[in-house]
């Protein structure tokens, strides 16, 4: 479940962000989760789940609503919650907002935090805006540091787009190195639409935004269409993102720094599926809306996929719908035959369905945009990832492939140490020496 107690409401203007666009739907809220819909909610959940029951929180701009919203929170919670029942809490944020009161709260409930950068300034602020056009690097830094005073478990959330796919090192690095972060996810921004939906969001889905023309270009965003904005990261591109970062990562960071996709991937190579971008089936991951509206999926809520209201329906009857479930399976009955057919089906499962509208190559709809970047990535880890599996089911430490490439990469920079500098690399990368293991001149693997 993600609960967007301020619905679309945002403090800032995200130029990629769509979902600011969702505020069309209720246009004469004050975009508000008032008590009784928390306290239903609360409660619902609590009844709906077993032992362990996650409470996360998301917008828009979730911290809009005050600190005494999420004290209340707590509050029935504890009231609510049976005995024995562990929760954990989540919110996903800008930042911006963040003060010594609100990280002493989640560091007292024991939030995980994840926090929206999206790489070092000039990459953020390509994108992450305020109202007035602005970047928001520094308030986001000092929300970071903040959190990181108060000790509170946080999450790097960085999307991935025109601004920065090019530059996964930098990217990586900074997280890494800069801000000391262990735990991270990079998110493909994908907008479709049509050829006038668009040129519209071309120009941003922000309040100033205004289109050419003079059109506000705040249309309502829905999965529709088969082009994307200027904006949304290539297909290749996001594979190369991808493997630039694992390089890196498998030869330096394994068991110390942990990016959700290498995470999901070793998951998929031993049969263990946590994320519902690249399960076989879907439907279980709701969205809620401030008022108590409950919505298939959160890259889904418009009203072709509203479910109902949770103070008419229990949420459970409403997952459980007939409804939810056929869209959670069409996911897996709808995969085109190429996708069938694909050597790493297993990881990808033909990813998210906001994604599925291009088309194979034989002509069959339903596959996925990124399609090309995913197999890329999918096909380039499997050895290592295959190592990483037999060393899990040995009891082993995934950690130690780190040793195996150390080794490996040295014998090739020894044996580059034999040929010239503009000679082909003989790691079989394709790359000369110079750009590839030459020892005498840096060690350039990407």
């Amino acid at each position: 479940m993600l609960a967007k107690p301020t619905g679309a409401v945002c403090n800032l203007d995200c130029k990629y962000c769509f979902f600011l666009s969702k505020q069309a739907l209720y246009p004469e809220s004050d975009f508000r989760m008032h008590e009784d819909v928390l306290e239903t909610y609360i409660r619902q959940l609590l009844e709906s789940q077993p032992e362990r029951v996650a409470v996360a929180w998301q917008g828009g701009e979730p911290t809009l609503m005050g600190l005494d919203f999420y004290r209340r929170m707590a509050e029935l919670v504890t009231k609510l919650k049976r005995p024995g029942q562990a929760v954990e809490h989540a919110i996903q944020t800008n930042g911006t907002r963040l003060d010594d009161a609100w990280c002493a709260f989640f560091r007292e409930h024991g939030f995980l935090v994840g926090l929206s950068v999206d790489g070092p300034r000039e990459l953020h602020d390509a994108y992450r805006v305020d109202k007035g056009g602005a970047g928001t690097f520094d308030q986001v830094m000092r929300g970071w540091e903040l959190l990181k005073k108060h000790g509170v478990d946080t999450n790097i959330l960085c999307t991935v787009h025109k601004g920065n796919a090019d530059h996964a090192l930098d990217v990586y690095r900074f997280f890494r190195d800069g801000l000391g972060a262990e735990f991270m996810q990079f998110i493909p921004i994908v907008e479709r639409g049509d050829a006038d939906l668009v040129r519209v969001a071309d120009v941003g889905w922000g309040e100033r935004a205004v289109a050419p023309g003079g059109q506000t270009a705040r249309p309502l965003y829905v999965q529709a269409g088969d082009r994307v904005t200027e904006r949304s990261v290539r297909p290749e591109q996001l594979g190369r993102f991808y493997i630039a970062i694992f390089e890196e990562w498998v030869r330096r960071d394994v068991g110390r720094v942990y990016v959700q996709m290498f995470d999901v991937t070793l998951g998929a190579h031993v049969g263990q599926y946590s994320l519902c971008v690249f399960s076989p089936t879907c439907g279980d991951a709701v969205a809620l809306e401030h008022n108590g509206d409950l919505y298939s999926c959160d890259h889904f809520v418009e009203p072709g996929y509203l479910l109902g209201n949770i103070r008419e329906t229990h949420l459970a009857e409403l997952v459980a719908s007939e409804r939810q479930r056929k869209f959670g399976m069409d996911k897996q009955s709808t995969l085109p035959k190429y996708c069938r057919e694909c050597s790493v089906r297993f990881a990808c499962n033909g990813g998210c369905p906001k994604d599925r509208f291009a088309v194979t190559p034989d002509g069959e709809g339903g596959l996925n945009y990124l399609c090309s970047g995913l197999k890329m990535f999918f096909e380039h880890v499997d050895g290592p990832m295959r190592m990483m599996a037999r060393l899990l089911q040995a009891q082993r430490p995934p950690a130690e492939i780190m040793g195996w490439y150390a080794a490996r990469d040295e014998a090739w920079r020894a044996e580059a140490r034999t040929v010239g500098r503009n000679e082909a690399c003989p790691c079989g990368s394709g790359r000369k020496v110079k750009h590839c293991h030459g020892a005498r001149w840096g060690d350039r693997i990407t």
